[in-house]
């Protein structure tokens, strides 16, 4: 019996986005390259789509943040800073006989056993014997074989049953069709006590594949490295086979700058835009005369050599993210000036226990008197609401709140949100509170200054009185002594630093504090694609219910927003009146002109590929539809609806005002 595949769904998404044109296969036509992924049309103008409204919500429509484009190489000191030199990698193991490195968080638990025997084949004509000889021979022909081998396929040693006149002959076509292999099993503690198969790369085991199932060696050899091992003919076992202990794998991609390839040329393609925002802070700072609380957006190509790429582009070794790093005063210096730090429950209006809704502030309104925590859940939110407003409903998302433990040592607080893959629940974005680190850190190693100058703060400062100027100075020179010290700067060194920082800040000088909602690109398109895909039934032209597969895109990031179909391509006249509606639309928005087939294959296609609305041009254009609101009228065209097939009439003359109003 074949085994189930393991995720129906996923595996027709990844058809759907292949053949309409979405996703490829990075070099497909050389075998591929695992990790990489190459946007297709509708797949480009769908992501080009989701990062122009990204930029549009986040920079254009407000005031308090600004855009950089930085370069994917930049200088490796940067990377020292930012600790992803010493600190940004995955823990591996190895396989002491291959070499190969796994995740050591993705190594299912071993019982340290090895099988080894006499006996994996190399499939000849596997579907050509089961079409000639039936399921029930060919299973016990390859039981006789795995017994020859002292060895049957399901695990256990063989025992002793006759085979058929039949069974026989295909026994004998079998010993010539396959050849023998030593080959290892390592048994693992998975569901139901399976083997996990790993052989040769030549090789696949003929139990399974003669069964139509799928080679356990292709899925487990990566996680449960159960590959080859040299042995002796006779079937036995032994204990002691283990993966080797945990170490770290740096995740960056590392080339080199100039001529020569040494140490000094060293340099890394950027595992993420964040840190060019940071390195630029004070540029973009002084020629954008902001100031804090304000933001910095990036969108940008990152690199990481995952060490195994999975789930479609969900994790990939290329990929792209949109990232803001908006900076914010620390707490002491909004208390300094407010005169005390609103509460998450004030800011929001969210009742404290026992009280009743505050009203200064909502989120939409940031106060003076916000700190880190207010701005945090301010950005949860607002992330939240650019999701809801590109089709994911807040029910497809959920929001994950990481514990004090799982937090990075320079984080106050994480916020992972999710989405409901059809692999399961995964990040989309994680909005960070972290502190003044990576100002901090660029200005240990650079030497160059990375504090702001706040005239209110001084102003404010000199107003308040010695005891709270005193409390005030004393939580700074703390939170900046805990940093310093974390750094692995000197106790004594680090209380030094800090009481000047701490001065410092009695005379307006800080570094600000950071709030990041950092989101990938493609784990967007991806859950886009995935929410959107839905197979349904509507009636054909004579009502005939007709199975379809459609994308349920929002308008607003659909790759084509409206289809112009003529009703019949060999009747000039529509035609004609078609590429006249293509040609007023298509200056305003993405239009794509389809003449070819049926109407009803027609829209069958576009359904696939995300497209909202239809318009098409039939003889009602010319003669005028005989009833309704529009009964008599010439120049009027039908609209179709992609999610429920409904359609109206409505007269060109309205039609570019009626769909802008409806895709952006």
């Amino acid at each position: 019996m074949a085994e189930p595949k393991e995720n129906v769904l996923m595996e027709k998404i990844v058809s759907l986005c292949k053949r309409r044109g979405f996703i490829f296969q990075s070099s497909e036509i050389y075998g591929g390259i695992n990790g990489f992924w190459d946007y297709g049309p509708l797949g480009a103008e769908l992501k080009r789509n989701v990062k122009e409204l990204w930029w549009n919500t986040m920079t254009r429509l407000r005031e308090d943040v600004v855009g950089l484009e930085a370069t994917i190489i930049m200088h490796p000191q940067i990377w020292k800073a930012s600790g992803h030199v010493d600190t940004f990698a995955d823990m591996m193991r190895e396989c002491p006989v291959t070499k190969k490195r796994v995740r050591a968080d993705q190594v299912e638990p071993q019982t340290g056993t090895v099988y080894r025997f006499f006996g994996a084949y190399e499939v000849a004509s596997g579907e050509e014997l089961r079409a000639e000889f039936g399921e029930a021979d060919l299973e016990a022909a390859v039981a006789a074989l795995y017994r020859e081998a002292g060895f049957s396929a399901t695990g256990q040693l063989a025992q002793e049953t006759a085979l058929t006149t039949r069974q026989e002959t295909l026994l004998t076509r079998l010993r010539q069709s396959f050849r023998f292999e030593r080959v290892a099993l390592l048994i693992t503690k998975m569901q139901g006590g399976r083997v996990a198969q790993a052989l040769a790369a030549k090789n696949a085991c003929a139990y399974y594949r003669l069964q139509g199932m799928k080679n356990p060696c292709a899925v487990r050899a990566d996680t449960d490295s159960g590959q080859m091992v040299e042995g002796t003919t006779d079937f036995h076992s032994e204990s002691g086979f283990e993966l080797g202990p945990s170490r770290p794998f740096n995740l960056m991609f590392k080339t080199y700058v100039g001529p020569v390839a040494d140490e000094e040329n060293v340099a890394y393609l950027r595992p993420e835009t964040a840190q060019a925002i940071f390195a630029q802070f004070k540029n973009v700072l002084d020629s954008s005369r902001q100031k804090a609380p304000f933001g910095i957006a990036q969108i940008g190509k990152a690199f990481r050599n995952e060490v195994t790429p999975r789930n479609f582009t969900f994790r990939s070794r290329e990929f792209e993210q949109m990232e803001l790093e908006f900076f914010i005063k620390p707490d002491e210096a909004v208390e300094a000036i407010a005169g005390g730090v609103a509460s998450v429950a004030d800011a929001f209006g969210v009742p404290p226990s026992g009280g009743t809704p505050a009203k200064a502030g909502t989120p939409n309104e940031p106060q003076p008197n916000w700190g880190w925590e207010a701005w945090h859940k301010y950005w949860v939110e607002e992330r939240i609401k650019f999701y809801e407003g590109i089709g994911l409903p807040r029910t497809t998302l959920e929001e994950y709140w990481q514990r004090p433990e799982e937090l990075a040592h320079y984080a106050r607080a994480t916020v992972d949100i999710l989405f409901k893959f059809p692999f399961g629940t995964q990040e989309l974005e994680g909005i960070a509170a972290r502190s003044d680190f990576d100002l901090s850190q660029h200005e240990r190693f650079s030497g160059k200054p990375m504090g702001v100058f706040d005239e209110e703060l001084r102003a404010a400062w000199g107003k308040l009185d010695k005891t709270k100027q005193e409390e005030l100075w004393r939580r700074y020179f703390e939170n900046r002594k805990k940093y310093l010290v974390k750094s692995g700067v000197e106790a004594e060194q680090a209380s030094k630093e800090a009481r000047e920082d701490a001065d410092a800040l009695a005379k307006g000088h800080y570094i600000p504090h950071v709030i990041e909602p950092s989101a990938g690109v493609d784990r967007l398109i991806l859950a886009l694609i995935c929410n959107a895909y839905s197979e349904d039934q509507m009636p054909d032209e004579k009502g005939k219910p007709e199975s379809r597969v459609v994308l349920k895109l929002h308008p607003r990031v659909a790759p084509i927003k409206v289809a112009v179909l003529p009703l019949l391509k060999n009747k000039p006249n529509l035609v004609s009146k078609a590429q006249e509606v293509r040609d007023l639309l298509r200056k305003h928005m993405n239009v794509f002109y389809d003449d070819t087939g049926a109407i009803g294959r027609r829209y069958r296609r576009q359904d696939e590929a995300g497209t909202p609305f239809c318009v098409t041009v039939d003889f009602e254009t010319f003669e005028g539809m005989k009833e309704g609101p529009l009964a008599g009228q010439i120049d009027t065209v039908t609209v179709r609806h992609r999610d429920d097939g409904a359609q109206e009439r409505l007269h060109i003359s309205g039609l570019l005002a009626w769909l802008v109003e409806r895709v952006r």
